[in-house]
């Protein structure tokens, strides 16, 4: 990503970020669903100059951060366009959880593929694939698990947190849709991927 670029990304990362602080729905609910787009900032912040990444992740990242600040603004049951899609749909309940946690697999795998590719970490790319999957789906379940010990912190919060709705296999969808996200992202993106890595290695220092 160029000069250009990188300020257009931390530009769009702010704005957005600015108005989800803005009077959101629950204050604890916001502040735990945008933690992890934070961070993300700061580990690119700290790592852009030593381990720049390829534009396709620093996008991903970006919507994903997007994802989980508009989930934090409404908390992820109220967010109104999907209440909206589900009136047209005729769905009992917000899905806009679901998008996130499809989101969940999809960003995380080709981050993990961008690295575990650039370090050599594994020969042949059906374990590569496999592996990235893995990872995809213990990210999810260790989000499951912070989830749950949010609701046992915090009984206040922890319906607008956890947004199960009265779904009862809502950790078990959220996982599906994690790992299908992971597996979604490998088939679509990993030719262009590999283009944009190529790029990178080649780029002079």
């Amino acid at each position: 990503m160029n000069h250009s670029g990188a300020w257009i990304w931390l530009a769009t990362f702010l704005g957005v970020f600015a108005w989800s602080a803005v009077d959101p729905t629950d204050r604890l609910t916001w502040f735990m669903e945008v933690l992890p787009a934070l961070l993300a900032l700061v580990v690119i912040v700290l790592t852009r100059r030593r381990y720049p990444l390829t534009p396709m992740i620093y996008v991903l990242i970006l919507l994903h951060a997007v994802i989980l600040m508009v989930g934090g603004h409404y908390t992820y049951a109220e967010v109104p366009l999907f209440d909206r899609i589900s009136d047209l749909m005729g769905w009992q309940r917000n899905n806009y959880d679901k998008l996130g946690h499809f989101a969940q697999g999809f960003v995380p795998a080709m981050v993990a593929r961008e690295i575990l590719i650039r370090q050599a970490v594994i020969n042949g790319r059906g374990w590569l694939n496999f592996l990235i999957v893995c990872f995809a789906l213990a990210v999810s379940a260790f989000y499951e698990f912070i989830e749950w010990w949010a609701a046992l912190a915090s009984d206040d919060a922890a319906d607008a947190f956890l947004g199960t709705q009265g779904y009862v296999w809502d950790t078990q969808s959220d996982m599906l849709l994690a790992m299908l996200g992971a597996i979604t992202a490998l088939l679509f993106l990993a030719r262009r991927h590999d283009v944009q890595l190529q790029k990178l290695a080649t780029r002079p220092a």
